[in-house]
């Protein structure tokens, strides 16, 4: 369960963690695909429970572990819905934070020997 945790707070330290060096791939590319959202204009969605879909990009974008906290304390993500890059904003700071979810259970299948 460390290793599940480390995974979803740091992307890839869960690989870099079992001595798998791919890790370092996920430990770019996936905060990038973050940055990029960010720089896109896109937004991170707040947790309403009212809007089913709202809800879930929110618990998307939570995916990302760390860079996300690290985001909305500095005041990051308001979006900007006038911006020509808003959707493919939200798309990549949606997908960073689903694909690190995938990176998580792929350490955790590792450290339970399934692969």
């Amino acid at each position: 369960m460390l290793i599940c945790a480390a995974a979803w707070a740091v992307p890839g330290a869960g690989h870099l963690w079992l001595g798998r060096r791919k890790g370092l791939i996920f430990l770019i590319v996936l905060p990038a695909m973050f940055v990029l959202g960010l720089v896109l204009k896109g937004r991170i969605f707040p947790i309403e429970l009212s809007q089913p879909l709202v809800a879930l990009a929110a618990i998307a974008n939570t995916g990302i572990g760390v860079p996300y906290f690290i985001a909305r304390t500095l005041g990051y993500g308001a979006g900007d819905v006038i911006a020509v890059t808003y959707e493919y904003g939200n798309t990549f700071l949606i997908v960073a934070g689903l694909l690190n979810a995938l990176v998580v259970i792929d350490a955790f299948d590792i450290s339970m020997g399934r692969k």
